[in-house]
Order: C-alpha cells, then structure tokens, then sequence
C-alpha cells in the first residue's frame, strides 16, 4: 500500500516544514513494525519549494492469516487459497489506516513542539493514494471527501485490464486530494474514510471504536451529510455501536450550533436516578437460557465445547452448583484471552481447581471430554463446513456422550429484522451456513435418534410469531435407556 503527502513553500517557511509536524525527517528513510508487516517512511523529495512524504506498508500476508483476519475481505470464508492472494498489501484498507495512526500518531493529534503555529496552520496539501478500494464507485469517493474543504477531488477508476478496455474498470479508484487543510484534519479523515470506502476492517470491531471514530471526526463528521453511512460502514454495521455513535454525534452537532460544551447540552438525565430499562444484548440472553437449561437439568461438571473468549466459562464459574468447568477451543489466541478474562493466575485454590481451559478440536474424539453431566455449543455448529458436522456429531454424542446438550445456533428466518444485514447474507463472515427451524429441528431430531437422546427446542431472545427467535436452542437429553446404559 501506498501514499503520499506533498506540500509546497517559499524560503522563509520552507516546505521542508512537513518533516517536523510529521516528526519523520525528510534526509531519513525510517521503518516500522506493525502488527500485519513493516511501514516505511520516506520522501521522495525535500526542498523548501515542494516537499513529499510517502508511507509505503508492506503487508505480511502470513502474519495476517495467523491473527485471524485473512479469509478474504471482511473474513469471507473463501477457498483457502485466498487468505494469501488477496488485495490486502496492495490496496488502502484498514490496515493502512492503523499504520497512519501509528507511525503518524503524533501529527494526528495536532501535536508539534517545534513548529506549533504550522500545526495549527492552514497548508496547500496534495495527497496522493494509487489504489483505493471504492465499493460505491468513484460517485461515493466525491460524495466522502467532497464536503471536507478540499478544492479538488480526483477520482479515476482503475481499468481491470488497460489491454482489455472492454472489460471496464474495477472497483479501485486513484484518488488525488488538494487544497489548504491543517495537516491534522486531513490524517483523520483519511484515517476514517479509507476502511469507509474499502467497507472491511481488519480486526475486530470493539466498543472503543465509536470513541476513536468521534476523536478522529471531530470538526467534520457531525455535520457531514454522509454521516450515516460513514458511522455505520467505520463500525461495520454493528447497529448498537452504531446508534451510540449517532446520538453522540447528534449532540456535538446540538452543541456547536448553540456554541456550548456537549456536556452542557446532555444534561436533561440524572443518571444516578435513571431507571429507563435498557435491552438486554443477545448474547447475554443467550447466556442466560444456556445456565437455565443447566441448572434444570442438575448438572455440575459443565463442557464449554467452543469456548471462545470465556464469556460463558465465567457466567458459569461465578455459579458455586457448578463443580467442574472445562473450555475447550482450537483456538490458543482465544484460550489466551480467556484465561486473561477468567485470571486464572490470580484464583484462589478453591476457585481455579474448579475450572479448566485445553486446546482440541471438535471434530476429533477426545477420551478427556468423557464422564461429564453437560456440554454446550453455543454458536459453534454454524463455524464448521457442513461436511465435518457428521465428526462434530460422533465427537460428542457417540463418543463423550454427556447426559445434557445444549446446542444454539442463529435462526436465519430472523435475519430479516436485521436493518443492516444485507440481504442474503449470514450474520458473521466466518459462518458457513445459518439453518432456518425447520432445517435446526431436522438436523437435531436426527442426531438424537442416532445417539440415543430426546430432544426439545428453545427460544432464545424475542420470539416473532413471522419469524421466530433471532437463537433457537435444542437440549438433548440421554434417554433412561441411555442413561443407565451409561
């Protein structure tokens, strides 16, 4: 990835001037490492006429599959072969927005001990990016940067192949920005609007986005009328960071027009007395019925088969009924993050003899998962290739046979009541199906015929008479026969 940031001056403010509200020295090439590659820093050249700073980001592709992101764009689960040869180290993304942040982090902030008064200057800028990722077009790119004080926006898109002119153009654009900007404005709007355009993000979208989103908007993004799709593409598409970030924005802009402090316009709420009931997340809800199932149905020594992060691990060990506690996952990242959330180096000796984190996959038999009262797979069946379900079904129902079940996988009927799901599409990019009831209830009625189990299904979450739960739920149960076979 590539781009470049060009100024011009004159002999008494030289444009030289760049390199110390960058904080990078224009007579050194510097490098950093990232998390995904190096960045480079250089400039191609330096005089007090006409001064240029390129940031070039080599991208690993390796490093970026092992953190868990390379499955094409957006973690498409394409043919394995595409989380190597993709576009990530050529085209400006997210990552090359982290990069900006970081080798820049100074600069975005407004921040120059040297040269104060150039930082808060207005400067004739000319940024330079080759390959854009435009999923909009070259109309979006205009409509993004258009209302952001720049004199000119040029787009033009890239052909798929300059031999073939009748193939037409890709969906990358060469995008050219000038005009008098504060240095500090123009690297936050690119830092927003280049994972915007490009519409993916390379990790994992925390709440702390919406916070880095308003830093980073400050000044312009609550009064640009593409707000909405800005926000709602920078926190790919998750409508509750979403809906916060609006009425955050909602009350700068409320602010600004009647020139007071946002805290001073938010101030209607005594929040030490508010007691307006809030939605409780599905993924708390889920959480719930799975502990309910288990308590009805007497266990103690619990599978968390697909632990994740240790959400579930957690809600289960702060519950004294529940004696043994074992998270599996193929994950060692996601095993690592659990013991972080669980802290398992700072239990007591009674609490940490109760719990117990391992690496295995769920498709092979494992005899350390035998013996056990309750197993649950909560969002885990909908992860796996639709052939490696018969493995999953023999590792646990033939070979660990647990007494209790506990299976909950996404309602694709619901998706609908999803506002921001595109149609057609599955909730989370790494899913390889989402079953509607009907296919649910077939598959698990099969399952416990097979193994010798009765199963009964549970709504989880609010259940639409059109369309059902958002989470459907199946307990099995061990038949009496089973059981004392058993």
């Amino acid at each position: 990835m590539f781009l470049t940031i060009s100024t011009t001056g004159t002999l008494e403010r030289p444009a030289t001037d760049l390199g110390f509200l960058l904080h990078k020295h224009p007579d050194k090439a510097q490098s950093f490492s990232t998390s995904h590659g190096t960045a480079h820093v250089f400039y191609p050249e330096a005089s007090a006429e006409r001064c240029t700073a390129a940031l070039l980001l080599e991208v690993d592709p390796v490093a970026l599959v092992r953190r868990g992101k390379g499955k094409g764009r957006g973690g498409a689960p394409d043919a394995a072969l595409a989380q190597y040869v993709n576009d990530r180290p050529y085209a400006a993304s997210s990552l090359l927005a982290v990069a900006l942040s970081t080798v820049f982090k100074s600069a975005l902030r407004g921040v120059c001990a040297a040269l104060p008064g150039r930082a808060e200057a207005l400067l004739p800028l000319r940024i330079e990016v080759p390959a854009l990722p435009a999923r909009g077009g070259a109309q979006l790119v205009g409509k993004l940067f258009g209302p952001l004080g720049w004199s000119s926006v040029a787009v033009e898109p890239v052909p798929l192949d300059a031999q073939f002119p009748e193939w037409g153009d890709s969906r990358y654009v060469q995008l050219v920005l000038e005009g008098e900007l504060r240095l500090a404005d123009a690297l936050r709007q690119l830092y927003v609007l280049l994972p915007v355009l490009d519409d993916a993000k390379h990790y994992w979208v925390a709440p702390d986005e919406v916070d880095k989103l308003l830093r980073a908007g400050e000044g312009w993004l609550a009064e640009h009328p593409e707000q909405k799709l800005i926000t709602s593409r920078y926190l790919s598409r998750r409508w509750g960071l979403t809906r916060q970030a609006m009425e955050r924005l909602e009350l700068v802009r409320l602010a600004e027009a009647d020139d007071l402090q946002v805290e001073d316009v938010d101030n209607a709420v005594d929040e030490t007395s508010d007691t307006e009931e809030r939605p409780v997340p599905l993924a708390e809800q889920r959480r719930d019925a799975v502990l309910t199932a288990l308590r009805d149905a007497g266990a103690s020594r619990v599978l968390d088969l697909g632990c994740g992060q240790g959400q579930l691990v957690q809600a289960l060990l702060k519950d004294v009924r529940f004696t043994e506690i074992v998270g599996v996952d193929v994950s060692v990242r996601a095993l690592t993050i659990a013991a972080r959330r669980l802290k398992l180096d700072r239990l007591g000796e009674r609490q940490a003899a109760r719990v117990k984190l391992m690496q295995g996959s769920l498709t092979y038999t494992d005899k350390r998962l035998t013996g056990y009262d309750a197993a649950v797979l909560s969002e885990v069946i909908e992860h796996l290739d639709l052939p490696r379900l018969p493995a999953l079904e023999y590792a646990v129902f033939g070979s660990a046979r647990p007494h209790t079940v506990l299976v909950t996988t996404p309602n694709v009927e619901y998706n609908v009541r999803w506002e921001t799901l595109p149609a057609g599409h599955v909730r989370h990019g790494d899913h390889r199906f989402e079953w509607t009831r009907e296919e649910f209830g077939r598959w698990a009625e099969g399952v416990a015929e097979r193994h010798g189990y009765t199963v009964r299904f549970v709504p989880v979450g609010p259940d639409d008479p059109e369309v059902g739960p958002p989470t459907q739920m199946a307990v099995f149960e061990m038949t009496s026969k089973e059981a004392k076979a058993a």
